[in-house]
């Protein structure tokens, strides 16, 4: 019986870890550009995710009172 190897799991924040490790030196002017654009992107992605997260624990914070 042949056992198959299972894929390894990256953790949070692999990704991000292994892109700012990435040498900028071996992309062009043009890449580079892509490469902000695209990360401006995932930046607003986040940002929007964040604000969704507030919302809710203000919304929960009112409804429930805060708890310290």
């Amino acid at each position: 019986m042949i056992e198959e190897v299972e894929p390894v799991r990256r953790q949070r924040g692999d990704a991000l870890i292994e892109l700012s490790r990435e040498d900028l030196e071996l992309y062009a002017a043009a890449d580079l550009r892509d490469r902000i654009e695209a990360l401006e992107a995932e930046i607003a992605r986040c940002q929007a995710q964040l604000r969704r997260k507030e919302a809710g624990k203000a919304a929960a914070d009112s409804l429930f009172g805060k708890l310290s």
